[in-house]
């Protein structure tokens, strides 16, 4: 579906605002109110909040170092900066407004996580476990770490399935295992939500509009010539 130059702006922004608007929000009320490492069960077992940071990579995964986190971040900002530009591109093209909505996603999820990596070392104070106090925002002795050096807050975990491996099977045999295991944060759903629909629609998000034809002129046969007198 093409659309308008208008239309499609607004199909790349309101994606992006606001997922960064739900993302800052719930990352800023859980590093303010949540020790680190505490979990609130949210419905049963399966849907717990459960605060932990990383230094940057999606779905809890850490990053080895000072100078690794520094060039995650750095290579954070480049990559979100490629998916604007091409987004701006999209939208100046008319493009499938759904393939502008996707790429918005990816982009507000990219974005999200690199203001935590830029700006919550600054900002905060560190996160420590129970008993000490939850973080605090603008402390008066500065924050945790330089500016680029934060850590990404993720707290949404889904331990659907809780079990063990059978014996027999090798390594694995008698241990247990959560599915889904990995902890997230909003930011990291919008980036996975973007990529699935890119790579199961992708064929129907980048194909071309059809060319309309233009409409054959009808042409009247030719009047009869009338013998002059």
């Amino acid at each position: 579906m093409t659309i308008s130059n208008k239309k499609g702006l607004i199909a790349a922004l309101v994606p992006v605002f606001s997922i960064l608007l739900i993302d800052q929000i719930v990352k800023i009320y859980i590093k303010t109110h949540y020790y680190l490492g505490e979990s609130v069960f949210v419905s049963g077992k399966w849907f717990i909040l459960h605060f932990i940071e990383n230094n940057g990579m999606s779905f809890g995964m850490e990053f080895a170092g000072a100078n690794g986190k520094l060039f995650l971040t750095l290579f954070r900002i480049i990559a979100a900066a490629g998916i604007a530009w091409y987004l701006h591109t999209l939208v100046k093209k008319k493009s499938n407004i759904y393939l502008i909505i996707t790429f918005s996603l990816v982009l507000a999820g990219a974005v999200g996580n690199i203001i935590d990596c830029m700006f919550y070392g600054m900002i905060f104070s560190e996160s420590l476990p129970y008993p000490s106090a939850p973080a605090i925002m603008f402390p008066p002795g500065g924050g945790y770490e330089a500016f680029m050096h934060g850590k990404v807050v993720d707290m949404l975990y889904f331990p659907i399935i809780e079990s063990t491996w059978p014996s027999w099977m090798p390594f694995v045999g008698g241990e247990s295992f959560s599915f889904f295991s990995p902890v997230f944060n909003i930011a990291d759903s919008a980036i996975t939500v973007g990529v699935l629909v890119l790579l199961l629609f992708q064929k129907w998000l980048f194909r071309k509009p059809a060319v309309e034809n233009a409409e054959e002129s009808v042409s009247t046969p030719d009047s009869p010539e009338v013998p002059q007198q």
